[in-house]
């Protein structure tokens, strides 16, 4: 029997969109993550977040097809400089996030949703550098119940 994907398993679309609100939220309300959001966002931002985390985790290639993918992305935070615990602080907004937009408590669903953020605060901030350069056509990664594909 096939597992489904982990967009599926989660709740596709409706979830996605819920998690990003969610995640979105913490992050305004944190002291130091609320900070790049100061300048304000694209009024698009939850949606095109959803449909990124959406995408990694096996649903449609929406985000790929109106964007520049992954390194589209990367561009957004790149060069600003990062401070350390930026990263700690935007997982436990992320892991909050979770629960808050109402994901299954599925013990190996949130391992490896942690997981992938994980991996994903590290890419991140490696492009944190002010002289940091983002290499273009990075595909959006997959993610999967057993990890990075």
């Amino acid at each position: 029997m096939t597992r489904p994907s982990m967009y599926e398993y989660a709740g596709g679309e409706p979830a996605f969109l819920a998690l990003a609100a969610a995640h979105h939220r913490r992050c305004l309300l944190d002291p130091v993550l609320n900070h790049p959001f100061s300048r304000g966002t694209r009024p698009d931002h939850v949606r095109r977040l959803a449909g990124y985390w959406g995408e990694v985790f096996g649903g449609p290639d929406r985000y790929s097809r109106a964007s520049d993918g992954h390194s589209g992305m990367l561009e957004l935070h790149a060069g600003n400089g990062m401070e350390e615990d930026l990263g700690e602080r935007f997982l436990a907004c992320f892991l909050g996030a979770i629960d808050d937009a109402g994901l299954p408590a599925d013990p190996e669903l949130r391992a490896s949703l942690r997981a992938y953020m994980e991996w994903a605060v590290r890419e991140v901030l490696a492009y944190s550098p002010r002289d940091a350069e983002v290499p273009a056509g990075l595909p959006v990664p997959r993610w999967s119940w057993q990890g990075h594909v």
